[in-house]
């Protein structure tokens, strides 16, 4: 008999504001409505408790940075997903001693912490100033088996890069998820990643045949920097695509949005096997990627 093992997903979009208490229950009410639609594994976008404030170099920001345990938004959100039988992913600023990181705590549908993904790759320009608040993350790409699929997580500016897509997959993920914080660029109004960013991340789920999750969030932030103002201007556009890359839910530029899609896992396993990528693939010929000039390995 040909199983059929289903999971519905979502992507939650909304614009923060400055007030931790204010974005938490924008996502509680979200994830609510999401769960009302049926969603198995809910999405928020990546650090929704406040402003993005990345735009800045400013010392007082990295005040907002909370050690995982006990952290009070990923308690709260322990219990909503108790409560509902969901699997929530949940962004926040991590402190770790004296390291600091951009996490993923992973919620299982019972309310258990699975455990935290830390950001890999960490951007650093105009209005995207991460490197002056997150060291690298060091956990590597990893996979959380929860209740309704083996997911893997990644952040923002991870989502530009093949090797972590394939990695995560390589690993066992049915699907992928990525939380985000993009828009405008404050240096040049004439850039516009928008579509550059939808079909990075659909090559992504086409290459590997997994659906992916892209949750952004949306509304315009000004934020005081060392040198003026700088504002952004966020272009939403969250979406769900399926396994060939296929957009099969997105949101505009501008709505607070829950984003509903569900797949039978069971066949796009089989499509993603039968399809050979997998089988063909060619590791001893990669070794290339272990280098950043094309000749000399990293050590």
């Amino acid at each position: 008999m040909e199983k059929h093992r289903t999971v519905v997903v979502s992507a939650l979009q909304f614009a923060c504001t400055d007030d931790v208490s204010t974005n938490v229950a924008t996502a509680e009410r979200l994830v609510r409505a999401a769960h009302k639609q049926g969603a198995n594994i809910i999405l928020i976008q990546e650090l929704f408790e406040g402003y993005y404030f990345c735009q800045a170099q400013r010392e007082d920001y990295i005040q907002r940075a909370k050690p995982h345990k006990d952290h009070p938004t990923i308690l709260r959100m322990q219990k909503l997903a108790k409560e509902l039988g969901v699997v929530i992913p949940v962004s926040f600023f991590e402190e770790a001693n004296n390291a600091h990181y951009n996490s993923i705590a992973i919620i299982d549908a019972d309310g258990t912490d699975l455990g935290i993904y830390r950001k890999s790759h960490i951007p650093d320009g105009p209005g995207y100033e991460e490197k002056f608040y997150f060291n690298p993350g060091d956990t590597g790409f990893k996979v959380f088996q929860t209740k309704f699929a083996k997911i893997g997580v990644a952040i923002c500016w991870d989502q530009w890069f093949p090797e972590a897509a394939r990695a995560m997959v390589l690993q066992g993920a049915e699907i992928l998820f990525y939380p985000t914080a993009i828009g405008t660029e404050p240096h040049d109004a004439n850039i516009d990643s928008r579509d550059h960013w939808k079909r990075v991340m659909q090559g992504h789920a086409g290459a590997n045949l997994v659906p992916l999750v892209a949750s952004n969030r949306i509304g315009k932030e000004i934020i005081e920097t060392e040198h003026g103002k700088s504002e952004i201007k966020f272009y939403g556009n969250s979406f769900i695509a399926g396994p060939t890359g296929e957009i099969v839910s997105i949101a505009d530029d501008k709505e607070e949005t829950v984003l509903i899609a569900q797949f039978d896992l069971d066949k796009i396993k089989s499509t993603r096997h039968s399809w050979g990528v997998f089988r063909d693939r060619r590791p001893d010929l990669y070794k290339v990627l272990l280098t950043l000039d094309g000749t000399n390995p990293v050590r």
